[in-house]
């Protein structure tokens, strides 16, 4: 958004303009690496006296830290990198953005207008590149236009769906000379998110609610890119309604909620995943319908009707027919819901769910979360990070990698309150935890912030403890190390006869991790027995200005369970390899 404003004009090279107008835009951070076509930027920004740059190893790594920033904050993370090879190591963290709504503005420096199109050293058209994979972006060859730029560019990324927005600034732009006038207003014609539902849709979804016998909320991101979730416990406790809450939702609605069914999807819990698939009634917010929540979308919940709300249009019915679309912003579109629904109760028409909640109860305590231990008294991995959970508490920031450790992340640490977890949810991005958690840290700084890391994933960005160390960002990163790609030795184990074609990342543990982090700047830590974990996380709890790497290792043959096999139907959730839930003990 526009935060500052200015009628007078002061003339600064092109440089020093978008340095200054980064700061109208109320920059605090700047995650980035400097090279030769973003060069002139760094120059006034060493004078900055608002705006911290921190420089990572990484251009990858300021990607993620600017979306860990903003996933902590919920303000617009910013991340800059010269061009070229600069520009494009943020092609990740960009799609990884989008993906998941994260407001982002990636800054990159270009050659020199003249040369663009030449195949000039370090060019690459980052423009082009990033088109399918950002809300908008800009290619700015005249200094004048700088500043309307960034405001445009950060109320882009703000507003609407959230999503990064990239601005290419050309060499010569930034050293020409210019004058400076800050936009006291944006017109952007086309650009207009319909914020605020439409009440004949709300009223036809409140019918739903009260005159459905099993209805569920599905629950996505977009519940926690509004901040809606005082909203949401209003309706649910109101309706007394069933609530699923997607990974990239987790801490949307409290874990320890009586309302509260746990995560659906693929490693979703036998409750919430049934509960969807038996539904007569699905209110889906701020959800798209991933083919991870789904299933094979055929056969998802087949008896259901449809009531979906999203702010963006184009996500409803993209996947699942919609009965009821609703176009709105999360947090107005769950009030004006909630009055709805307390008008029909007024009208004298209440829900009436208890043969539901009775089913759903069974269900809930017939098939709990848990793990068996090895019978070689390795350690548990999810024991881990459930101790960590405990210790650590709910007030805690829990960032997570991709991969085994990330579904026991989200099934085995308990989400209070929103915006404890962070992690890549559509892209399913490798490397995300240490640099996202050094995001949130610095955006969090009196914040404990822990990443849970697999020992794949560590070994794609932990060159940023570097960062950290030198930053004084104390981290504390979990690596749950089977010295395997856990996830994909899974699905070997499962579907490819126990073929382990290049999953095996080495059981002599090559690196040593606490070598490693120690070698970084960082306290390392090493732990192999259950009897050490509580000990070793209140060790590393008690560092507090430098960040704590412990090496967690871990039983290789672990497994996430409930798992519903890629392709196939919710109704074949297995609990166990070859264990289908019990049905013929419910009352269905």
């Amino acid at each position: 958004m526009v935060q500052g404003h200015s009628d007078e004009s002061t003339t600064m090279t092109g440089a020093e303009s978008l340095i200054r107008s980064l700061e109208e835009a109320g920059v605090d951070t700047v995650f980035g690496i400097p090279g030769g076509a973003i060069l002139p930027a760094y120059d006034p920004m060493f004078d900055s006296e608002k705006i911290r740059h921190i420089l990572v190893r990484h251009e990858q790594g300021a990607g993620h830290a600017a979306e860990g920033y903003a996933l902590a904050t919920g303000r617009v993370g910013v991340c800059m990198a010269t061009s070229g090879p600069g520009a494009t190591n943020l092609v990740t963290p960009i799609a990884d953005a989008h993906m998941d709504s994260i407001p982002m503005v990636a800054v990159t420096g270009q050659v020199a207008s003249a040369a663009i199109g030449t195949d000039a050293f370090q060019e690459a058209d980052i423009r082009g590149i990033t088109m399918p994979i950002t809300k908008h972006n800009y290619l700015v060859t005249d200094p004048a236009e700088i500043p309307r730029t960034i405001a445009e560019a950060f109320h882009i990324a703000s507003t609407g769906r959230p999503g990064p927005v990239l601005v290419d600034v050309a060499k010569d732009a930034m050293q020409a000379q210019t004058e400076f006038v800050w936009p006291t207003s944006l017109d952007l014609p086309g650009y207009h998110p319909t914020t605020k539902p439409h009440a004949k849709q709300i009223r036809e979804a409140a019918r739903l609610v009260v005159g459905a016998r099993r209805p569920v909320l599905y629950v996505g991101g977009g519940v926690l890119r509004a901040r809606a979730w005082t909203e949401l416990r209003q309706l649910a406790e109101l309706a007394g309604l069933p609530v699923v809450t997607t990974l990239t939702a987790r801490g949307a609605f409290p874990d320890s909620h009586p309302l509260h069914l746990g995560m659906p999807g693929m490693h979703g819990t036998v409750s919430a995943v049934t509960a969807l698939q038996k539904s007569d009634l699905i209110v889906a917010l701020g959800a798209r319908f991933d083919d991870r929540v789904t299933g094979k979308l055929s056969s998802f919940a087949p008896g259901a009707t449809i009531v979906h709300a999203d702010i963006d249009p184009a996500e409803i019915s993209k996947n699942r027919t919609a009965d009821v679309p609703i176009v709105g912003d999360c947090k107005e579109v769950i009030a004006e819901l909630t009055a709805a629904v307390q008008a029909e109760h007024a009208a004298g028409r209440h829900g009436d769910y208890a043969g539901w909640w009775s089913q759903l109860n069974q269900w809930r305590e017939r098939y709990p979360l848990g793990y068996t231990t090895s019978d070689g008294g390795e350690l548990a991995p999810q024991y881990v990070i459930e101790r960590i959970g405990k210790i650590a508490g709910p007030d805690a920031l829990y960032v997570a990698g991709v991969g085994q450790h990330q579904m026991w992340a989200s099934q085995f640490v308990s989400y209070e309150k929103p915006g404890t977890w962070l992690n890549s949810g559509g892209l399913g991005t490798m490397g995300f935890a240490v640099p996202a958690a050094m995001g949130a840290q610095v955006g969090k700084p009196d914040s404990t912030v822990w990443a849970i890391d697999g020992d794949g994933c560590f070994q794609m960005t932990n060159q940023e403890l570097a960062t950290c160390a030198i930053e004084g960002i104390p981290i504390k990163v979990a690596v749950i190390n089977n010295a395997s790609l856990g996830m994909v030795r899974q699905w070997q184990t499962l579907f490819y006869n126990q073929r382990y074609s290049n999953t095996d990342l080495h059981s002599q543990r090559i690196p040593d991790f606490a070598k490693l982090a120690e070698a970084y700047g960082c306290v390392g830590l090493r732990c192999d027995k259950a009897d050490d974990v509580d000990a070793t996380i209140e060790k590393a709890m008690a560092v507090d200005d430098q960040p704590v790497v412990v090496d967690f290792g871990v039983h290789r043959d672990a497994m996430v369970w409930p798992m519903v096999a890629a392709g196939t139907s919710n109704d074949e959730i297995q609990i166990a390899k070859g264990m289908a839930p019990d049905w013929d003990r419910s009352d269905e």
